[in-house]
């Protein structure tokens, strides 16, 4: 019998997990601090916690739906297996040549993120094929053999193959893969015509070298982690979070663990989405704030934006084309680093700098009491009297007070300041620099901010939500029930989902039409697999055909959500309206007057997951006040006698007034005066702001 779905989601800080109650909707939590060294030790102590506190049997937790970090960390410390490229003669250099383009003209210093890939590691062979795909040279195999010898001999464990035009066809990368394969079966090996089988040869290779970084990584954690589960009695399959914000089986994830960079992030988007479709939300700015970083994605119509192409490990954190290109579908938004963690400083002019750098979850903040020395935005946060010590986390840190008030003294002593002072200026410069990042992103989407609702989740999110919805203009804010394991919770409501392209060129005015429907075809039928292997019915999915097209002679592409198929002549009225309409979205005019061409075809399958949010009935009439302490709001003056409620304790349809402090295990939501707030009739709070020069 299935009664529990488990999901598990590992932050640079914090290891999330959420146990659903499929029968009555109960959510049953536990937030442990993640364990660097060993995710997975996290991840069971907190599932040992949670069966142990409840009684849960484990043979009755019929999913487990995993997110995690740990993949984009090994990317940005350069933390993976030691990994070579094998590629075509002449194309050694192509990962450190990259693009001509500088992403900060006039930085005669600026930095080129360095390739995964050292020189010495990156190795060619004779072998060509045409931009057609047809055979220009025959892959040498005995040059391809001795180079794979030289490598193994260095201590190579993975290898990413990149030919040129293997877009067009991987008959020579397949070739060499099975050579590798029985010479030496202990090496993990990763194709870019199965990675990403699209053009441009930088790209292409930098998403490969990625998937290579990782994959031994990847292999050996979900093998680990299946075991450690298994030991404790959970027999349920594990499923994984892709940065697309669909689920996928193990095996996928070890053929391309390069999907999974932004998991964590698109769980929590997924739960602002299914929060923002219980209340009626047509308009969510999802905000995402843990120990570590914060995350910020527009969602519209009850679908957070997906993009195709994304950088990891950023030189300069807002600067496009300062990081690693990755070609991988992702749900669209930005990260900060700007979270629980980040570590206050003075820089030498004596200013207040909040983050990047982040204490993480070893040393941690200095309230954690284990060795962190350095102040941070939870130690500002704690001494504003926004947190308490007693039942932080849920009672998982022992909140040493004392030391934290002494970090913040000492800063403020040398910034010349006062120590309340000084930590709401930690509080208010975090938020300008989440809302900073904010404005840009949503006015380069072209969107009006005062459009949106801020939904907020994560253990910070909600301590932070309401200041920064001020900064932006937003006049309303959301916080859910178990706010600070949202992104756990996202897990269990997530569709399962696959994505998949193939290179496809040709002009739409003289198209093969057969050949397309084919490819089309092709593609799809790779996918029900995939979602079939998943345990999801692929005779249910729904299937988006899409496609990156572009004006004859332009250099980039623009994908486009295309009419359903079969395509034969008669579609092409119907594509070139598709992309006439995204052309308009994206750049507001007409495309002009020239032929349009495809690059590349693609595909999205999908079946629905859950919807959680409408589930969280709002409880029954209770003492909602449970104390009061100082809080510190400065358009009162500075710190007033606040009431604290209890969240589990309030009531739906009550109207409750700021300033307030409401409480709940994971996480806690702060109210300034002149706000007021209620539960709505599905459990979430909604707070309303007061207008500009009101509160």
């Amino acid at each position: 019998m299935s009664r529990y779905a488990l999901g598990i989601d590992i932050g640079g800080t914090f290891t999330d997990v959420v146990v659903y109650d499929l029968d009555d909707g109960r959510r049953l939590t536990r937030k442990e601090l993640t364990t660097p060294g060993d995710p997975a030790e996290a991840v069971v102590d907190a599932v040992d916690q949670v069966v142990a506190a409840h009684g849960l049997p484990p043979a009755e937790i019929g999913e487990v739906v995993h997110a995690t970090t740990l993949f984009t960390n090994a990317l940005i410390e350069r933390k993976g297996a030691k990994t070579a490229l094998i590629t075509t003669e002449g194309f050694r250099d192509t990962l450190e040549i990259g693009r001509e383009r500088k992403y900060d003209l006039y930085d005669l210093a600026a930095r080129k993120p360095a390739p995964l890939i050292p020189r010495d590691l990156r190795r060619e062979v004779p072998e060509r094929l045409n931009a057609d795909g047809s055979v220009h040279r025959s892959l040498d195999e005995a040059a391809l053999g001795a180079v794979a010898e030289a490598l193994a001999a260095e201590g190579v464990t993975s290898i990413a193959v990149v030919f040129l035009h293997a877009y067009r066809d991987g008959r020579h990368e397949r070739r060499a893969a099975e050579l590798l394969a029985l010479a030496w079966p202990d090496l993990a090996i990763s194709l870019s015509s199965d990675v990403a089988p699209e053009i441009r040869e930088f790209e292409r290779a930098s998403t490969t070298a990625a998937n290579a970084f990782v994959k031994p990584l990847a292999e050996t954690y979900l093998d680990a982690l299946g075991d450690r589960l298994a030991a404790r009695g959970v027999a349920a399959p594990l499923l994984l979070m892709l940065s697309s914000g669909g689920l996928t089986h193990v095996g996928e994830v070890k053929r391309a663990p390069v999907q999974m960079l932004e998991s964590g992030p698109a769980a929590g988007a997924l739960a602002a989405a299914d929060i923002g479709r219980a209340e009626g939300l047509d308009h969510v700015l999802a905000f995402d704030m843990g120990g570590t970083t914060a995350k910020l994605c527009l969602v519209d119509d009850g679908e957070p934006m997906v993009a195709y192409r994304f950088e990891a490990a950023r030189e300069r954190r807002f600067a496009e084309g300062s990081g690693l290109p990755i070609r991988i579908s992702t749900v669209e938004l930005i990260e900060i680093g700007a979270g629980g963690g980040s570590i206050a400083r003075l820089d030498d002019l004596g200013l207040l700098k909040v983050g990047p750098d982040s204490a993480g979850a070893e040393p941690g903040p200095v309230a954690y009491g284990r060795g962190g020395g350095a102040p941070t935005v939870t130690d500002g946060d704690f001494m504003l009297g926004y947190l308490a010590a007693e039942g932080f986390a849920g009672g998982a840190i022992e909140v040493d007070l004392d030391a934290c008030e002494a970090a913040l003294g000492a800063l403020a002593a040398a910034a010349g300041l006062s120590s309340d002072r000084l930590a709401w200026g930690i509080h208010d410069l975090v938020n300008e620099n989440m809302a900073s990042a904010a404005r840009v992103h949503i006015a380069e989407k072209g969107r009006d901010p005062r459009r949106y609702t801020l939904v907020a989740t994560g253990g910070a999110g909600p301590v932070h939500a309401y200041y920064l919805a001020r900064k932006l203009g937003i006049r309303r804010l959301v916080c859910p029930r178990s706010a600070g394991v949202a992104s756990a919770l996202g897990l269990l409501i997530a569709p399962a989902r696959v994505d998949r392209a193939m290179a496809f060129a040709g002009n739409l005015d003289a198209l093969d039409w057969p050949a397309l429907e084919a490819a089309y075809g092709e593609l799809e039928a790779e996918a029900r697999a995939v979602l079939a292997d998943t345990g999801a019915d692929g005779a249910t999915a729904r299937v988006q055909r899409l496609a990156d097209m572009r004006n004859v002679g332009q250099g980039f592409e623009l994908v486009v959500v295309l009419p359903d198929g079969p395509y034969a002549g008669d579609a092409r009225d119907g594509i070139f309206a598709a992309y006439a309409a995204g052309y308009q979205a994206r750049f507001t005019r007409q495309p002009p007057a020239v032929p349009v061409e495809f690059s590349t075809i693609r595909v999205r399958l999908s079946v629905p997951g859950a919807t959680a949010a409408g589930q969280a009935a709002a409880v029954a009439d209770g003492v909602a006040v449970k104390g009061r302490r100082p809080a510190y709001f400065p358009e009162a003056g500075g710190f007033i006698d606040t009431p604290v409620y209890d969240r589990a304790a309030m009531s739906s349809g009550q109207v409750y007034d700021g300033p307030a402090v409401v409480e709940e295990a994971e996480s806690t939501l702060v109210i300034g005066p002149g706000g007021r707030f209620r539960v709505s009739p599905v459990g979430n709070l909604i707070v309303d702001l007061p207008a500009e020069g009101e509160g």
